[in-house]
């Protein structure tokens, strides 16, 4: 599950944020296989959909990661949930869109399936009012 701002992240649901707010990103990650799965890491990347085929990941003059946007996470054992907090800074008005990521340390081991379908998450930062 994706939260930000304290939502819940599905399909063709938009989150609204004011610009200049830290807005909060919850990331919860569940192992439903048999085995402990880890090391990896998760990744945020930040970017604006053109919606002509053309992705604008050129973005840290309008977004900033208040801490990292990258999680390390040594593993997550069956059947347990793993929750990772970070904040997101937007400094200007526009619609945008988050890539999430996995990275594997270790080529042998397999993350479940499900982690690589997470939903998309559209966020529209807004002027303050």
């Amino acid at each position: 599950d994706i939260l930000v701002d304290g939502k819940l992240c599905d399909c063709d649901i938009v989150v609204t944020c004011k610009v200049g707010d830290p807005i909060p990103l919850e990331v919860k990650l569940t192992n439903w296989s048999k085995h402990s799965v880890g090391p990896f890491a998760l990744t945020v990347t930040p970017y604006q959909d053109y919606q002509n085929g053309v992705h604008n990941y050129e973005l840290q003059d309008a977004i900033t990661f208040v801490g990292s946007n990258t999680f390390y996470i040594e593993s997550v054992k069956p059947t347990k949930d793993s929750v990772y907090f970070g904040a997101l800074l937007f400094l200007y008005t526009g619609d945008f869109y988050l890539n999430i990521k996995f990275h594997e340390d270790n080529c042998s081991k397999e993350l479940p399936v499900s982690w690589f379908c997470l939903p998309s998450v559209h966020i529209r930062a807004m002027e303050p009012v």
